[in-house]
């Protein structure tokens, strides 16, 4: 049976695009079953509508409280029947509520090499702080903000005449692999959390453990 993904996106929504391809010709055993936004002017919805995807839009309603929110988003997945959740540029830190009811369930991919500069403007700051390498992650949510255990990381190095507009982009382009497989291994049901490390159970077992 194909996994069932729901795509949560605040912005242009390419990763949700690049899901819904692999999805259809292939390389990932699962079908996107919901793209949700908490914008309605997001790109991301338009780009389901037209693949032929479930859309939901689901904003913040004023003095909305974060645990009142987080039960609608909750709901919005639980009537979809996913069984994954994966944040691709969705820009609401999920609470307590949403997490626990989703246990190493939902996945994050992060614009730099976790744990350094969590949080916003991820690339700025790696070229503010001088590194010569830094990345993507995707790691599973947790209730802390990009703190949860990572499961993939891709490598990119940082060039003497980057930007922020450059390295943003050649980050962004590692990210579409490193997320694939990272839903590779989640959806094959290769991933087990042991305390703050991912297993990959083939990789285990290869070792002969």
């Amino acid at each position: 049976m194909r996994a069932r993904l729901a795509v949560f996106a605040s912005g242009a929504g390419t990763h949700a695009q690049a899901l819904i391809e692999a999805c259809r010709d292939g390389r990932l055993a699962a079908e996107i079953v919901l793209v949700l936004s908490d914008r309605p002017e997001a790109p991301a919805l338009d780009r389901a509508r037209a693949a032929g995807v479930p859309s939901l839009c689901v904003a913040r309603r004023a003095g909305e409280s974060r645990s009142a929110y987080d039960r609608r988003l909750l709901r919005a997945v639980l009537d979809a029947r996913a069984d994954f959740v994966v944040l691709a540029g969705f820009m609401r830190l999920l609470g307590r509520s949403f997490v626990q009811a989703l246990p190493w369930r939902v996945l994050n991919i992060h614009p730099s090499l976790l744990p350094a500069f969590p949080g916003l403007d991820a690339p700025a700051r790696a070229l503010a702080h001088g590194v010569r390498y830094t990345g993507c992650t995707v790691h599973f949510v947790d209730e802390g903000m990009d703190s949860g255990p990572i499961i993939h990381q891709a490598v990119v190095p940082v060039r003497p005449d980057d930007t922020v507009e450059t390295l943003t982009a050649r980050i962004k382009a590692a990210e579409y692999p490193a997320l694939l497989q990272a839903l590779q291994w989640a959806v094959a049901g290769r991933l087990r959390v042991e305390g703050r490390r991912v297993v990959i159970l083939d990789e285990l077992e290869g070792m002969g453990t």
